[in-house]
């Protein structure tokens, strides 16, 4: 009893009451991610999109209690961890080592990371994956790539033995979602009428809140990764209110330069791209560079959007540019401009430690490289016993009626249940002779 007392009496309740709100402010951002995502698809495939980000939240919680957290942060070996903490065992209320808060609330806030990065591969594949294999796939992503991640960067693993400074995810969560994604969308294959005609977004508004939301979660998202209320917290927060602002201004002329008209699905995808790029380095770099990361990540991800939207590649919302790329940018803008006065941790190039700057150059070669082929590996074995994705003509009905026998926007006077009973021919007839 006296051991265990004199544990818990480390444990900071500043600290403690801080992490437990930015536990729940990540937690939002996977619904709002869905809202997100919801928006840039069609009308017919909008409840299967927002729900492959609620199936996200059922199966990477499940899967991070069980083996998943062990995996990321149990003593292991350089690759990946071992099971010492496997269904949470030995995850208690005393401190996690490193941290003045409970070792159950770092595990419940390192969940949330998990969770929001296995939705955010599913942008890739909306629209014709089926909902049963994302579940699968997502249930075993969530240990091959993210566990393992997660454990180079955070969790004792080679590259953060050997100094490579990620502050909140930029490895784990957008470069390995981001490449992860691009990886689906070749397996997956591209939609039916990807390239014959315009797919648009058909609610730019649930767009526009998703991306606000984003915005709002991601204070917690960065602010919490300092585990305190203490500086490393108050920067990452401070910075994550400059970097996306600093993005908007840039995106809007990228816009204006382009097509004449800043767009509400620009200034969305602008936010989003500012928040990923100064993840990782929110806690290591000042406020004034921060600035400048937000306004540069614009560059590269534009670039690629534009660039990808001519290709065959229907990565369908561009988690590869968004994700990928600006978290790309923001671990190697760390080895330039890390700056020991404001991070108490080391220098980046600029400022004398050009090692820094190597450390983050071979995160962001092997973390690409690793992610993209056990995702695609990973799908190509399950797509060899499940078919992947829906047939042409469910796809041309919609994922909402074919999937879940729901529609998000019900027609004529209510909406029709579609059960295994009365099965879906009458309502699909209906969309057929509708709009997509």
């Amino acid at each position: 009893m006296g051991t265990t007392m004199a544990a818990v009496a480390q444990v900071d309740t500043g600290d403690t009451a801080w992490m437990l709100m930015a536990t729940a402010l990540v937690l939002l951002m996977t619904p709002a991610l869905g809202l997100f995502y919801a928006g840039l698809v069609r009308s017919k495939n909008t409840l299967n999109t927002f729900m492959m980000s609620v199936g996200a939240i059922a199966v990477a919680v499940v899967m991070w209690a069980a083996v998943g957290y062990s995996l990321a942060f149990d003593e292991g070996n350089g690759f990946v961890g071992g099971l010492g903490h496997a269904f949470l065992n030995g995850v208690t209320f005393e401190p996690r080592d490193g941290t003045t808060i409970p070792h159950l609330l770092f595990m419940a806030f390192q969940a949330t990371f998990c969770i929001i990065t296995v939705a955010l591969v599913s942008g890739a594949v909306v629209e014709r994956m089926r909902f049963g294999p994302f579940l699968i796939f997502a249930a075993l992503w969530s240990i091959l790539v993210y566990a393992v991640l997660a454990h180079w960067a955070f969790g004792g693993g080679w590259l953060q033995e050997n100094g490579t400074l990620d502050f909140a995810g930029g490895i784990p969560v957008e470069m390995g979602s981001g490449f992860s994604a691009l990886a689906a969308a070749l397996v997956v294959g591209a939609r039916k009428d990807y390239g014959r005609q315009a797919l648009l977004p058909h609610n730019a508004v649930y767009v526009l809140l998703g991306a606000g939301l984003l915005w709002f979660g991601w204070f917690g998202f960065n602010g919490g990764s300092g585990f305190s209320t203490g500086n490393a917290s108050v920067l990452a927060f401070t910075n994550t209110l400059l970097a996306p602002a600093c993005t908007l201004v840039v995106w809007f002329a990228l816009d204006l330069v382009r097509g004449r008209h800043i767009t509400a699905i620009g200034a969305a995808t602008a936010i989003i791209v500012g928040c990923v790029g100064i993840t990782p380095a929110g806690g290591f770099i000042s406020p004034g560079w921060a600035m400048a990361l937000g306004a540069l990540a614009a560059l590269p991800s534009y670039a690629i959007i534009v660039w990808r939207t001519r290709t065959r590649v229907d990565e369908t919302l561009d988690v590869l540019a968004a994700h990928g790329t600006a978290g790309l940018f923001g671990i190697l803008f760390i080895g330039f401009f890390a700056q020991l006065s404001w991070n108490g941790v080391g220098d980046g190039l600029l400022y004398g430690d050009a090692e820094q700057l190597a450390w983050q150059a071979i995160a962001i070669v092997v973390t690409p490289a690793y992610a993209f082929v056990v995702t695609y590996v990973l799908l190509r074995l399950l797509g060899a016993v499940t078919p992947l994705r829906a047939t042409e003509r469910e796809e041309a009905i919609g994922m909402d009626i074919v999937q879940h026998g729901e529609e998000a926007y019900a027609t004529g006077e209510g909406a029709i249940l579609v059960t295994p009973e009365t099965g879906f021919e009458e309502r699909a007839q209906a969309r057929q002779r509708e709009p997509a």
